[in-house]
């Protein structure tokens, strides 16, 4: 429904590091061992391409440490920050070889400096890391060995480098996900710093949990910390963290995983607002959630709450517990003000060991950073979010709206805005087609050029922060709730306020949804179906505003959907068993209440016929006829409707419950197969509706059964008479297939006594030359001895010859249960 602009180049994944130059009108993309140069208006225009690749000396090298060459033992690049008008700096994880260098704008090429990045960037490209560059500093947050077990906070500095100590206390396995700069209030008489905020989840150390309990944190450094003199050289001397919460007090729910960030920052604010997304740990019910902090209450948490410290339990235990000793002074973790400043603590390398040392065993806070309202803003069921950023707009009635926009790791983007105490999602869009991850997240405020882009592994997409034109009647664009838009009468259309040069004060926009101003005169259109009995029937119903409620109506009264004959899906309405009873007019109405007020809008008309059963006597011999598939071919009609669509109702709606949203799209709609109700005699009206169903359905399914059981019996008759288990006709049957390779057991009844008389002669000659005369065999049968198992002593040399040979040298004739000749 809408127009997005995509960028891939083949053979290129992994477009997950995006920097935006609103200067410049420029879109810098970051992917594996390529870096490329955007038109940010149009991401379709490539302005420059730069190949970043790994040599194969240190391909081999990381492949030789057990990573894979075709996908880890890459350059993926992970940093670009601007350094100034001229430079961007870059890193790249460079084969487990992370490598930082200097961009040349101009020429597009690096300077080759290729500085080590270890503490700047991750070495392996699944490792969480996250920068931002100040004041031509880059702080970053990353690991700082190859195994990825040393985590890091540091700035890159020639002057004063820093970095965080390498305790549990200070970063405990730590998940990164964002870092940004907050600049101290220039007409402020305290003389703050500028603070830089690190946001991650870690392994908590102050809860005890059966597992690795998470815990999201949000950490602060100063800009001018120096590291101290004796105590914490080149550390951070201001460092300091905090909990985060985002619950839900009165249902029991925790999200406690921190996916990303953005601080909104706006002149129109006090102070800035810092907007997350949460997950739960264990995020067996597809939760996710966002909190709004502000930053004074950061502030005060690490400016006047208590810290944490550890204890020892029973020697062996270690336990934490808040600090309820005395704090030094200057307070550890605070930056130098113009307080210390008039204590003659002029930078961090004048203060004392004893506050150096407290604030080394002591950078977590007992105090936790709590949401604004003490609630999440939103709250989203069978979704993951991933990213966020936040815009603020100024309504045409003055009022300014926070509009969100939020990607998940489904491709998609939810726009949500807050009005009447809560945040409601308006507008849902699927920028990646193949349901991927949103990686990376970026919005575009310029005025008259907003747009947003979005990195994945497969590509770059740019979307406009609001798509009017997609609404074209008056009520749609005003119940889109939506504050890029209104309608413009004059050019009946719904125009982006926020591209136009001139706002006029007849345009129609009304975020509440009061769209009792508009005067629509709608012309609808009706769709005929024609279906058979017994199939299933799709109409098709699609909403403008994600607000409303769909109600279906059919002869004028408001359908029950609850019944099993009925299905809503998310755009449509299926009807099943169809019968001569559905055949009418169906309508789809959009209601939503507003201030007491009930708009309702007909969004589409379908006119459902049956075809009429031809009603024939099928003789026995009379062959089955080829039956057709249901047949929906719509016909429309124009019906012209005059006056209003969005009226207000004073009548009492019956209340529908509608089925919940399905965020995946319907596959084909499974129909009944073609009725062959033409073979069938006259069926009276009077038959009740399910035994016509039963007859109207096809028999294809009886044929494949018995067909079915027909191949099984003759297999099992095949096998029963080649095994011999059958009676004599199928043995004789058998032989002659056989053609007397394989013989039947014999009845040797008539050659047993000449066997025991062979036998007994043969002991005798046995006996008389000296030696012990042997029993004869015992077959083990008194009726049907077996003949061909067993032994004789021969007398000599001959006779042993002639009996293996011939076991048995009888001269018997045997009869076979299935031979044609007579027995005399």
């Amino acid at each position: 429904e809408v127009q997005l602009i995509h960028f891939h180049e083949s053979e290129v994944s992994n477009y997950s590091t995006l920097l935006l130059s609103e200067d410049k009108d420029v879109l810098y993309v970051g992917a594996r061992e390529v870096i490329f140069a955007l038109n940010a208006v149009n991401i379709a225009e490539k302005q420059h391409e730069l190949h970043w690749k790994v040599t194969e000396d240190k391909r081999t090298k990381c492949a030789v440490k057990g990573k894979s060459e075709q996908t880890e033992c890459r350059n993926y690049v992970r940093v670009l920050q601007q350094l100034n008008d001229t430079f961007l700096y870059v890193c790249g994880t460079n084969a487990f070889q992370p490598t930082c260098d200097y961009l040349n704008l101009i020429s597009f090429e690096l300077g080759g400096k290729n500085e080590d990045g270890k503490g700047r960037c991750p070495f392996d490209p699944a490792q969480s890391y996250t920068s931002v560059m100040v004041d031509e500093e880059l702080y970053s947050g990353t690991s700082y060995n190859f195994l990825g077990s040393e985590p890091i906070i540091s700035r890159h500095s020639h002057q004063s480098p820093l970095r965080t100590e390498y305790a549990i206390p200070w970063l405990n396995e730590p998940n990164f996900v964002f870092a940004d700069v907050i600049r101290a209030d220039q007409n402020s008489t305290d003389g703050e710093d500028d603070k830089i905020y690190f946001f991650f989840t870690e392994v908590s150390v102050e809860y005890e949990f059966v597992g690795k309990l998470m815990i999201p944190r949000i950490a602060r450094v100063c800009k001018r910390d120096q590291g101290g003199l004796r105590t914490l050289q080149k550390k951070w001397t201001s460092f300091l963290k905090a909990r985060l919460i985002c619950t839900i007090p009165d249902k029991n729910l925790i999200f406690n995983i921190i996916n990303d960030v953005f601080i909104l920052k706006s002149p129109t604010l006090k102070e800035p607002v810092i907007y997350g997304v949460f997950t739960p740990q264990l995020n067996n019910v597809g939760l996710s959630a966002v909190c709004a902090f502000n930053l004074s209450t950061v502030e005060e948490v690490f400016s006047k709450g208590k810290y944490m410290q550890s204890a020892t339990v029973e020697q062996s235990h270690t336990k934490w517990v808040r600090y309820n000793g005395e704090i030094p002074n200057p307070r550890p973790g605070a930056c130098i003000n113009s307080e210390a400043r008039a204590s003659n603590y002029m930078s961090s390398l004048n203060l004392p060991d004893k506050t150096l040392q407290f604030v080394k065993d002591h950078p977590l806070m007992d105090d936790s950073v709590t949401p604004m309202g003490d609630r999440p803003r939103l709250v989203k069921r069978d979704v993951k979010y991933t990213q966020i950023v936040v815009d603020r707009v100024r309504a045409l009635n003055g009022t300014i709206y926070d509009v969100m926009f939020i990607s998940t790791d489904q491709g998609a983007l939810h726009k949500a805005i807050s009005y009447e105490n809560g945040m409601h999602i308006i507008e849902e869009t699927q920028l990646f087609p193949n349901l991927e991850p949103v990686q990376t997240l970026l919005l575009s405020s310029k005025k008259g050029r907003r747009y947003l882009y979005a990195g994945s592994n497969s590509g770059v997409v740019q979307s406009p922060v609001a798509f009017c034109d997609k609404y074209t009647t008056c009520v749609d664009c005003v119940l889109a709730r939506d504050p890029y838009c209104a309608w413009k009468p004059l050019e009946a259309s719904c125009i982006d306020i926020f591209k136009e040069s001139d706002i006029e004060r007849n345009w129609i926009q009304n975020i509440g949804g009061d769209a009792s101003s508009c005067s629509d005169k709608v012309r609808e259109n009706s769709l005929q179906h024609t279906f058979k009995h017994g199939s299933t029937a799709e109409l098709k119903c699609s909403q403008k505003s994600n607000l409303a409620q769909v109600v279906w109506k059919f002869k004028d009264d408001v359908l029950r959907v609850e019944s099993p004959k009925y299905r809503l899906l998310e755009k449509a309405l299926l009807i099943f068993n169809l019968s001569e009873g559905d055949s009418g007019v169906y309508q789809c109405l959009s209601e939503e209440k507003v201030k007491n007020k009930k708009f309702s809008q007909v969004l589409a008309k379908h006119v459902l016929e049956l075809k009429k059963v031809q009603h024939t006597t099928v003789g026995p011999t009379a062959a089955a006829a080829p039956t057709e598939g249901n047949s929906d071919v719509p016909k429309v009609s124009a019906l012209s409707t005059e006056g209003s669509t969005a009226h207000t109702s004073t009548t009492h709606m019956v209340p529908v419950t509608t089925a919940r949203i399905v965020t995946k799209p319907i596959g084909p709609v499974l129909t009944s197969a073609a009725s062959n109700t033409e073979l069938f005699n006259s069926i009276p009206d009077a038959v009740p509706e399910k035994t016509m169903f039963l007859k109207s359905n096809d028999n294809f399914l009886l044929m494949f059964l018995f067909l079915f059981f027909f191949i099984l019996f003759l297999c099992l008759l095949s096998y029963n008479c080649y095994k011999g288990y059958l009676p004599g006709q199928c043995l004789k049957f058998r032989s002659v297939m056989l053609l007397g390779k394989k013989k039947t057991k014999s009845d040797f009844s008539d050659c047993e006594q000449s066997v025991k008389e062979t036998l007994v002669e043969q002991g005798s000659v046995s006996h008389q030359s000296g030696e012990q005369p042997k029993p004869a065999h015992d077959t083990g049968y008194e009726t049907e001895p077996d003949c061909g198992n067993g032994q004789l002593q021969p007398g000599d040399l001959q006779a042993s010859r002639e009996a293996k040979d011939k076991p048995f040298d009888v001269k018997c004739e045997l009869k076979y249960a299935d031979s044609d000749a007579e027995g005399d």
